[in-house]
């Protein structure tokens, strides 16, 4: 059975830094990308950024290009997202999901290609 489990969010100042951690069980988890997606009260789930199978190509939305930083190790099974100079409008709760597509090409920010997804981990940035 497939599980991802995030970790890692919290309460942090405008301007700080959070990193944020997905651990995949139940999976051969270098055949996958991983994408990060948020979804803020009164808001549509909307993409963050993403990473492909092997690490060597990433994908972001441009409000968190130059902040944000996605990162795997796959010896691990982890995900990682670190968040810098965090913004009020990043508050959501976070979210890790699983493209098991063949293919290991640019990943995709369609959330409907992503089959498993995790539970999320809140992020609050206070002003």
């Amino acid at each position: 059975q497939v599980q991802l489990v995030e970790s890692g969010g919290g309460l942090v100042q405008a301007g700080g830094s959070l990193r944020l951690s997905c651990v995949a069980s139940g999976v051969k988890f270098g055949s996958c990308a991983v994408g990060w997606f948020r979804q803020a009260p009164g808001k549509e789930r909307e993409f963050v950024a993403a990473i492909s199978w092997s690490g060597g190509r990433m994908v972001y939305a441009d409000s968190v290009k130059g902040r944000f930083t996605i990162s795997r190790d796959n010896a691990k099974s982890t995900v990682y997202l670190q968040m810098n100079s965090l913004k009020p409008e990043d508050t959501a709760v976070y979210y890790c999901a699983a493209d098991f597509r063949p293919r290991d090409g640019t990943p995709s920010p369609t959330q409907n290609f992503y089959t498993y997804w995790g539970q999320g981990t809140q992020v609050t940035v206070s002003s």
